[in-house]
């Protein structure tokens, strides 16, 4: 299967970059602050299925720039959407938590009312009504707290500052699910493989995001635990660590429809944070 993938240098571009048959397409290639060059890329590579993974992710930097986050994380994924339904090819379109209010302690499921609270969000979700309303054979994948071996990235943070700190202080109060853009990339190859072998009748909205659903403090924790750094984490709230864009504190996402229908499990974080550190040359001697 030939894929074109857009985001050639983003977290989950760059694994999804690992697969046989994949294209990455970057900004000297496809603009997303153009719409009709990224729908034009997709007419030219006639692939055999499109996934998004390029977007705006400057979260604080959204609120100053949103009218240039719409256009690249909303009206860009629509353009791409309508060329793929044109097509009839399957499109993977990842999107984000931060379409909800983030209100309350239980998971959020694919149909719950979205709400989002900052420019990121609103962009994003920009994104996703202009997918539903192409049609065709789509998949919106939302996701959370994206980590990797490569760009910026909380675990990667987290190992800098233990070069130079012995104890650090860590958000507690917001919860969901890190998710490591490998796992995201070989769920959306599968997404894409079945809506081209299925058709339009598993499109719609799903979530993806590592199990179990932990603190932003946990994750600190287990990546100084595994990296065998000896740094004290001490638990904050949302509120002593005061951000330009307002962060929900609920994150946790309801992924049961997206293991029904296209069999694919929450993955363990805490073994792909192992995985990302031996990546990194990062990973304890005796966690080999």
């Amino acid at each position: 299967m030939r894929v074109l993938v857009f985001g050639a240098t983003g977290q989950v571009a760059l694994e999804l970059s690992r697969f046989d048959g994949v294209t990455t397409l970057g900004r000297t290639e496809a603009d997303l602050s153009d719409p009709a060059a990224c729908a034009a890329a997709i007419r030219q590579h006639a692939p055999d299925a499109v996934i998004n993974a390029a977007a705006y992710t400057a979260v604080d930097r959204c609120e100053q720039e949103e009218a240039a986050a719409t256009v690249i994380n909303g009206q860009a994924p629509a353009a791409m959407a309508r060329a793929c339904a044109e097509l009839r090819i399957p499109f993977v379109h990842i999107s984000t938590d931060y379409v909800f209010d983030g209100q309350g302690t239980t998971p959020m499921s694919p149909d719950d009312p979205v709400a989002p609270l900052n420019a990121y969000g609103r962009s994003k979700l920009a994104g996703e009504v202009g997918v539903v309303d192409a049609g065709g054979q789509y998949c919106i994948l939302r996701t959370s707290w994206v980590v990797s071996a490569h760009g910026s990235n909380f675990v990667k943070t987290m190992l800098r500052l233990s070069e130079t700190r012995d104890a650090i202080s860590v958000v507690a109060d917001q919860i969901g699910g890190p998710t490591a853009a490998l796992s995201i990339a070989r769920a959306c190859m599968t997404v894409a493989k079945v809506l081209r072998d299925k058709g339009a009748a598993c499109s719609g909205i799903y979530h993806f995001s590592g199990a179990p659903d932990a603190s932003w403090a946990d994750l600190a924790r287990a990546v100084f635990e595994l990296a065998n750094r000896p740094v004290t984490v001490t638990d904050i709230s949302t509120a002593d660590y005061p951000t330009p864009a307002t962060r929900p504190l609920n994150s946790r996402l309801d992924c049961a429809t997206l293991e029904k229908v296209f069999s694919i499990a929450r993955p363990n974080w805490r073994q792909d944070v192992a995985d990302i550190l031996q990546e990194l040359g990062a990973r304890a001697d005796n966690e080999h």
